[in-house]
């Protein structure tokens, strides 16, 4: 189950998550030929990126910020686009340009700070932009719980778009998170599933003054839980379903 695109246009041009992506394209192709040179990408990823056993001997503060903008590879930065470009504009809309940008930031570092309390002396470098887009995701439950989001659904030869409500794309990603934080040791690296958990909770925190100021419970009621904006009407999809 893959989300691919809401139905939700933004009521003004989102050039603030434009630009988040394009920052986060560009730097990655910077160094993504250094993939094939171990210690120089093994160099930018411990400069760079966030090691909480620096952290805990008060070194290396910046690395909450930078390692927001590493990724360790194509597919990891495919994921985290594609899901900032779904769910980005609509909140960028409702907050406005820079208060979105703090936000975007702010709880990017939150959830950096959060995968440093799961594993305080671990030596292994966190990077990507997943902790900040799961905080976008966090603000999009809350604001806009029962907008639309179509999946793509592949059951071996089974191809399908349908739309489903927002809430049970985010609340099923904020369990596997959850779920998978627990099962894991953050310690030894891997996916960084506490920073995930921890940035949504922070972006639905984060997002409560802009649905109080928005209106609150009025808000939701007024606009059936979506964007206060029409809906985008795709055509049927063109994607083949193959019969067994």
């Amino acid at each position: 189950m893959l989300p691919i695109r809401d139905h939700n246009p933004s009521g003004r041009l989102p050039f603030v998550t434009y630009m988040l992506m394009a920052a986060n394209i560009g730097i990655f192709l910077c160094y993504a030929g250094a993939f094939s040179d171990i210690p120089t990408i093994n160099h930018i990823y411990l400069t760079w990126g966030m090691i909480p056993e620096r952290i805990s001997a008060g070194e290396g503060y910046f690395t909450l910020f930078s390692s927001m903008f590493l990724h360790g590879g194509w597919m990891h930065l495919a994921g985290n686009m594609l899901f900032l470009w779904i769910f980005g504009d609509n909140i960028e809309d409702e907050m406005g340009h820079l208060p979105y940008l703090g936000f975007y930031l702010l709880t990017g570092i939150a959830a950096g700070l959060i995968h440093y309390i799961s594993a305080p002396l671990s030596g292994v470098p966190t990077v990507g932009a997943s902790g900040a887009i799961a905080g976008v995701m966090g603000g999009y439950l809350l604001l806009y719980p029962k907008a639309k989001v179509d999946i793509l659904l592949i059951l071996i030869v089974f191809f399908r778009i349908f739309p489903i409500p927002a809430w049970i794309v985010l609340m099923i990603w904020f369990a596997m998170q959850f779920l998978g934080g627990i099962g894991s040791n953050p310690e030894t690296g891997g996916v960084a599933y506490w920073a995930h958990a921890g940035g949504f909770i922070a972006g639905l925190g984060c997002a409560i003054p802009t649905w109080i100021k928005c209106g609150g419970t009025k808000f939701w009621h007024s606009n059936n839980y979506h964007p206060p904006h029409p809906e985008t009407v795709y055509t049927n999809s063109r994607i083949p379903r193959v019969k067994r």
